[in-house]
């Protein structure tokens, strides 16, 4: 009697203290990655726009192509147009001359100003645009295109000269040539006219003596 009271007592401590272990074990453990794994870097930053021209230098009258890629797909992109005008002559200098001798007018950007100076662009599927250009001022241009929805922003530049003039060609500039190449065949067909005079009195003198 008094080992069955006894044995039960031991079976009722052994139940009470493997309780709170199986509720222990049963319990979420944390996982370790969350304690131990390293922060994760910041996402790489976006491509930067950029904005091109097909050719650096033009002459007034031609036509370029800007080129933006990197973009906001399917988003206007407002294009800006600032102009710095070729340098005017200081007070007594000589004016600007062309290698022909022609001089380069100085008119003032206000007044030779027709082209946009604000337009827009519409970008495809990847952020790309074209758009062609006609400037009608010349100096050296600077284009910012500005994507509405992204915020980015692209520059280039784009310098504009006057066009080549061809010489001047007047009446005086031909007739001198030409006065001088008839002076110069008569001058030859005297000389030759005396060369075969001296031949003939020459051939005939030697056949009289």
């Amino acid at each position: 009697m008094r080992l069955s009271r006894i044995i039960m007592a031991l079976t009722v401590g052994l139940a009470v203290v493997a309780v709170p272990t199986a509720a222990g074990a049963a319990a979420p453990q944390p996982t370790p990655s969350a304690t131990t794994d390293p922060p994760q870097p910041p996402p790489y930053p976006p491509t930067a726009a950029s904005l091109t021209v097909n050719r650096p230098t033009i002459y007034l009258g031609e036509t370029v192509v800007l080129t933006g890629t990197n973009f906001g797909p399917n988003e206007t992109v407002d294009i800006n147009v600032t102009v710095t005008p070729q340098a005017a002559p200081a007070r007594g200098a000589a004016p600007a001359r062309r290698s022909d001798g022609s001089t380069v007018a100085m008119a003032p950007v206000a007044y030779q100003a027709s082209a946009p100076l604000h337009f827009t662009a519409y970008t495809n599927g990847q952020g790309r645009f074209t758009k062609s250009y006609k400037p009608s001022v010349t100096g050296l241009l600077t284009f910012t295109a500005t994507g509405r929805e992204s915020g980015r922003t692209a520059s280039t530049e784009l310098r504009v000269l006057h066009k080549k003039q061809p010489l001047p060609v007047t009446g005086d500039s031909i007739g001198t040539p030409m006065k001088l190449g008839g002076g110069l065949v008569g001058a030859g067909a005297v000389m030759l006219l005396l060369t075969l005079a001296w031949r003939r009195r020459q051939r005939f003198g030697g056949a009289a003596h």
